[in-house]
């Protein structure tokens, strides 16, 4: 998938200097190669959406409503959605194995190198294919992406973001991304793709001294008329300390919440996100929290104190924060559980799909785009 968001076309020209090299070995690939254009009338205006965004409707709720014919009458995007979610649909049904997707995005902002996901065992080892910074709960704090959309369905999915929009070495980057997917899903050999070995190192050299793990910690919402001008000259994973002002708004100075790194500062007209703090980790723990899934623990988390399951779904725990303060949270996300809500005293966390280890060895399939969210096998 790629520009999705009209002013992001780096992956849609990856793309097209890709696909030629493919069918050159098609002879020897194991599944298909599909390439989709996302929101084709909006890259037409370079911008990046007509009427609104394309990457935050992809809930049960909107699905409903163009199954419903809402298109019919309805927005740019409504009518760009509905196709791109019949070619989705087209592909599902195709499918007699694992389903990967590669989503390909580019930043307002320099220095945008980086992958996001949701933090399933499958997901997260394709991740891990792309030598640049990872970045953590991502889903916790936006709604309604096409990546979330997919990975709930038992979709192996990844974004990649590859640079500023405009920038030439976005391109290079995206098509870089495009060659280790390939791999990393298993559709051609290693042996078949000389160019991966180039690919990766061009991805190691371009993001030589970022941290590999970071998780999302403050994400600045930016609505019609509050005013939000970010402060110029930030890049992608500067860092930041408590307090800093880096922007205005009508009210005043906007300030960070906490030391971080700034991820994605808005430099757009367009655009829902004004900026997000990350802030890095030890890698250990991601090998930790595999060993833990593989272990089960994530079944047994009512034995904690505080903890209680969920009535109305299994995969759920609400969280007394008041007794579990000291671990709630991390605890969790280590586990493999994505916050749902943050009430205050409590928390509800739900454990995500496809979490448990065999899925490494045999990927989920995918199931069908169904609104109440049922998974794949």
């Amino acid at each position: 998938m790629a520009g999705i968001h009209g002013n992001e076309p780096a992956g849609i020209h990856a793309v097209r200097r890709v696909l030629p090299a493919l069918q050159d070995r098609h002879d020897q690939f194991r599944g298909q190669f599909v390439a989709l254009a996302g929101n084709i009338e909006a890259l037409r205006h370079g911008r990046r959406f007509v009427d609104r965004d394309l990457n935050r409707a992809w809930t049960s709720e909107r699905i409903i409503e163009l199954r419903a014919g809402a298109a019919t009458n309805g927005t740019v995007e409504d009518r760009e959605q509905t196709e791109l979610l019949r070619e989705i649909e087209k592909v599902l049904e195709a499918a007699d194995g694992p389903v990967y997707a590669l989503d390909l995005h580019t930043t307002s902002g320099p220095g945008g190198v980086f992958s996001a996901f949701t933090d399933s065992l499958p997901h997260r080892d394709f991740a891990s294919a792309f030598p640049v910074p990872m970045i953590f709960g991502l889903e916790e704090l936006v709604d309604g992406t096409l990546l979330n959309l997919l990975s709930e369905h038992g979709i192996v999915a990844v974004t990649v973001e590859t640079g500023q929009h405009d920038e030439p070495a976005a391109v290079d980057r995206a098509e870089a991304a495009l060659w280790i997917a390939v791999v990393a899903a298993g559709l051609l050999p290693e042996h078949a793709v000389p160019e991966v070995g180039e690919a990766r190192k061009r991805l190691e050299r371009d993001v030589e001294g970022s941290p590999r793990a970071l998780e999302m910690r403050q994400k600045r919402d930016v609505h019609d008329g509050d005013g939000f001008v970010m402060e110029p000259g930030y890049s992608n994973f500067d860092p930041v300390k408590a307090g800093d002002v880096v922007a205005h708004d009508a009210q005043g100075e906007v300030v960070v919440e906490e030391d971080g790194r700034l991820l994605m500062p808005l430099y757009q007209e367009q655009g829902e996100d004004g900026f997000f703090l990350v802030r890095e980790f030890s890698p250990f723990w991601m090998r930790a929290s595999v060993a833990m899934r593989r272990a089960g623990l994530s079944r047994i988390v009512t034995w904690l104190p505080g903890v209680r399951r969920a009535a109305d779904n299994p995969d759920e725990v609400v969280v007394d924060k008041r007794i579990a303060r000291f671990f709630a949270r991390q605890l969790f996300h280590l586990l493999g559980f994505r916050q749902l809500e943050d009430a205050g005293d409590t928390l509800v966390m739900r454990r995500r799909p496809f979490d448990e280890g065999r899925y490494l060895k045999r990927p989920p399939r995918p199931g069908p785009i169904e609104p109440d969210g049922s998974p794949g096998s």
